[in-house]
């Protein structure tokens, strides 16, 4: 069980050095773990100043996971409008919005069960 742990806290921490590598913004970790039928472990949700900052942090983040985690996502979706893309790492999935497309869904809300942790950033 605590390699499944480490391994997952490996990956949460190659995603969010991704994330900070392209300076992707207002970075927060859901720890859905204690809440029932869940599809995940954890949300990643950051979000970008436009499609292609979304696109960069997208693409930064799957380069240092393949790097470093020899991981890649099993399923991307929404590159092609890039206001809002899913990374689909099975325990944890990434959700890269804009920030109007993050403020109108509300996800942070809608998992308010959810333990929540922001991610501070120095830029």
């Amino acid at each position: 069980m605590t390699k499944d742990n480490s391994n997952a806290d490996q990956l949460i921490t190659t995603i969010i050095a991704g994330i900070e590598e392209v300076k992707g913004k207002e970075i927060v970790i859901l720890d859905l773990r204690d809440i029932e039928n869940t599809v995940c472990d954890y949300f990643i949700i950051c979000e970008g100043t436009s499609n292609t900052q979304v696109n960069a942090v997208v693409n930064s983040i799957q380069k240092q996971v393949s790097k470093t985690v020899k991981d890649k996502p099993w399923h991307i979706e929404g590159t092609d409008n890039a206001e809002w893309v899913l990374m689909d790492y099975v325990n944890v999935v990434v959700h890269v919005f804009q920030k109007h497309v993050r403020e109108y869904y509300d996800i942070e809300s809608l998992w308010g069960d959810a333990k929540t942790t922001v991610i501070e950033t120095s830029y």
